[in-house]
C-alpha cells in the first residue's frame, strides 16, 4: 500500500513569507509548526503550515 502524502507551505509567523515546502500525511488532522530559519527576518522563528 502506498503512503499518501500532500504538500504544504511553511510560512513565517513574524513576516508571513512562505519559505519552505514539506510533505505531510494526507489524513493528518493537525497543523505543522516548526522552528526554522527565516532568511527575510534573519533569525529562527516559528513557521506554520498553509495549504499549497
Amino acid at each position: 500500500m502506498k503512503n499518501k502524502e500532500r504538500h504544504v507551505f511553511l510560512y513565517c509567523t513574524v513576516c508571513s513569507n512562505r519559505n519552505y515546502t514539506t510533505g505531510k500525511r494526507a489524513r493528518a488532522d493537525y497543523k505543522l509548526e516548526k522552528k526554522k530559519f527565516c532568511p527575510f527576518c534573519r533569525k529562527h522563528t516559528v513557521h506554520k503550515e498553509r495549504k499549497l
